[in-house]
């Protein structure tokens, strides 16, 4: 089982954030923040490797670079959270379930008002 963030906002459709380390946060640093919409992070991790590279001697450059790009694969979903704060949306359940539909499956259980709006959006 792995656990989902819910986050609601009125008018909107609910938005699942898997808990965990992000890979993609790891590997693609910025472009991750940037697909995931959390503009600020984006570009507060380029600008800092940007200024470390450029500060820092060769392998303590690449030694710091590796450990910014561990901490975003740490707190990338924790940033996404916040990001999706920002943009309005509250946290509204924890949810345990296999996969990303299933989560989603769980929380229309929960909040059933939260169909209701997914179903008038599509129509």
């Amino acid at each position: 089982m792995r656990s989902w963030t819910a986050h609601l906002k009125p008018g909107r459709e609910p938005v699942l954030v898997l808990e965990g380390f992000s890979w993609g946060a790891l590997l693609f640093g910025p472009a991750w923040f940037v697909a995931n919409r959390a503009w600020i992070p984006a570009v507060l991790e380029a600008a800092a490797l940007v200024v470390l590279a450029m500060l820092l001697p060769g392998r303590v450059a690449g030694v710091v670079v590796m450990a910014v790009a561990v901490l975003a694969g740490l707190l990338g979903r924790d940033v996404v959270r916040w990001a999706l704060e920002r943009r309005g949306y509250t946290l509204s359940h924890v949810l345990a379930a296999r996969d990303e539909d299933a989560a989603l499956a769980r929380l229309l259980t929960y909040r059933p008002e939260v169909a209701s709006d997914l179903v008038a959006r599509l129509a």
